[in-house]
């Protein structure tokens, strides 16, 4: 009996041991192509003094477990390069060749530092990429075209660096890209057209060289920055058909024509339409809710709307408005439901308010260079100059 409770007890220990070692799974041994392909990247890019993201990465231990690698099985399908927390220095160097050697790769970003160089066009090896973000260093060149190959990519941020030439027109036909970020580049040319089926949401392309007209835009879109271009054409024929969108920043380029009243209905956080050649009556139909809406600097003109009273920052200023300011902008002013209404050179005769009236400290207006004497005493911008009234020759109706 003793001698069968023995066996019964092993049996029973060999069972369980296995039971164990089955609930543990040995780690995959990294696929040589990877091993190989991030040995060659390692050797491309340095830690710029103070980063020491690189001090880990040890090819005789599992390079899995190295900072910013993540595998699956025997691949690697995410390369996080450089220290992510905020203030690290960053990496200097290149992107090797090598890295469409990882052709298991769907999520590739580096932390803003120096690198330098082209993007590699062996990028278009690396089929499941989804995510490639590279801003905020000092790559050159083109955008490759050959991105466009990357059916599953969903956001490309290349902003922030010394890129140039134009954007290649296939990038905007990529299935599944719903944000595009290329700001604060070299880039010139026209923005390409986008399908109307594209998913895009978000199209960042301020800061750039680009000229042409602004194609149609997809429905999806919910936020397009474009500033600081030389985009030009009528501003009606971009934003009517964009119902969904949230922000808009379309400053300081070359655009034409008259607002169409129904951006003034959209659900926007800020509106940025200021240094164009913007130019008729703003006339919104509904009380406007935009927290900030910049229109200054163009040749906007005829009365202000009393319906952008509700607007919280409002820069008309630098324009060719007339008549007087409608008392329901005293009445925010002096609640500080807004915040900012800077009028200044204009064309206005008055403002209805009282010379009586508090004006918050934390409230700005300012109202110098119009073709009355300001009713009431505020700071305005150094920028507005010295001058509190238009010389009477340029307001023939007023006689100050």
């Amino acid at each position: 009996m003793r001698i069968r409770a023995k066996h019964m007890e092993a049996a029973i220990s060999i069972f369980l041991l296995s039971v164990i070692l089955s609930m543990c799974p040995t780690r995959a041994i990294l696929d040589p192509q990877d091993f190989l392909a991030l040995q060659s990247i390692r050797k491309s890019l340095s830690d710029l003094p103070g980063s020491n993201f690189f001090s880990r990465w040890d090819f005789t231990s599992d390079p899995c477990g190295f900072p910013g690698v993540i595998c699956f099985s025997d691949r690697i399908i995410a390369l996080a390069l450089g220290d992510p927390r905020a203030g690290s220095p960053g990496l200097v160097g290149n992107v090797d060749f090598a890295i469409g050697q990882l052709t298991a790769l769907s999520e590739l970003s580096l932390v803003p530092g120096r690198v330098t160089g082209g993007i590699p066009d062996s990028l278009c090896r690396c089929s499941s990429l989804r995510f490639l973000g590279l801003s905020g260093n000092f790559f050159s060149g083109p955008i490759p075209p050959s991105l466009a190959s990357l059916t599953e990519l969903r956001t490309i941020d290349l902003s922030y660096n010394l890129l140039s030439g134009s954007i290649p027109p296939s990038i905007s036909d990529l299935p599944v890209l719903s944000n595009l970020v290329l700001s604060h580049n070299l880039l010139s040319g026209d923005v390409p057209d986008f399908p109307s089926s594209s998913p895009l949401l978000h199209l960042d392309l301020k800061h750039n060289n680009l000229s042409g007209k602004l194609p149609a835009l997809p429905s999806s879109i919910r936020y397009l920055s474009a500033a600081r271009n030389q985009i030009s054409g009528q501003i009606n024929d971009i934003l009517p058909s964009l119902r969904n969108l949230a922000y808009i920043d379309i400053s300081m380029n070359r655009l034409t024509g008259p607002i169409p009243p129904s951006v003034f209905s959209l659900p926007l956080s800020s509106l940025q339409l200021q240094r164009n050649e913007l130019e008729g009556a703003v006339s919104p139909t509904v009380d406007v809710r935009i927290p900030e809406v910049d229109l200054s600097y163009n040749r906007l003109s005829g009365e202000v709307s009393p319906l952008l009273a509700a607007v919280g920052r409002l820069y008309l200023n630098n324009n060719r408005f007339t008549g007087e300011v409608p008392a329901r902008f005293a009445e925010t002013l002096e609640t500080s439901e807004m915040q900012v209404l800077f009028l200044q050179h204009n064309f206005l005769i008055g403002m209805e308010i009282s010379p009586a009236a508090t004006i918050p400290v934390t409230t700005s207006l300012c109202l110098q260079y119009n073709c009355m004497v300001p009713p009431v005493d505020s700071a305005c911008p150094l920028k507005a100059g010295p001058e509190k009234t238009r010389p009477a020759e340029q307001c023939p109706s007023w006689r100050g």
